[in-house]
């Protein structure tokens, strides 16, 4: 069975620096895109960024040039490099990929890491 599992989460000073790890496991084919998203309370859960199987990547406007996503594909695994952290960055941040199963193609979601940044 598919899992994806998230670890690197945790409290930081503003200014500082965490790394995400999210691991895919279990029967998998293939990994396409992989993607990191977040949801601060009370707000919708938003695209923070994303890498293709070939390496482009997206980063949204509020992280570019502090945040960046990479991957491993020989261990399925994709992470989130977070530099220059700010409070507003506190949410719960969450990996997401694509995993071909035999021939078809899945939505996953990991299972949540909360990042909280106090100032």
């Amino acid at each position: 069975q598919v899992q994806l599992v998230e670890s690197g989460g945790g409290l930081v000073l503003a200014g500082g620096s965490l790394r995400l790890s999210c691991a895919a496991s279990g029967g998998i084919s293939g990994v396409n895109t992989m993607a990191w998203y977040r949801q601060a309370p009370g707000k919708q859960r938003e695209l923070v960024a994303s890498i293709a199987n070939g390496g482009s990547t997206y980063h949204a406007d509020s992280v570019k040039g502090r945040f960046t996503i990479s991957r491993d594909n020989t261990k399925n695994t994709v992470y989130l490099q977070m530099t220059s952290l700010k409070p507003e960055d506190t949410a719960v941040y969450s990996c997401f990929a694509e995993i071909q199963v035999h021939t078809l193609i899945y939505p996953y979601w990991g299972q949540g890491t909360q990042v909280t940044v106090s100032s």
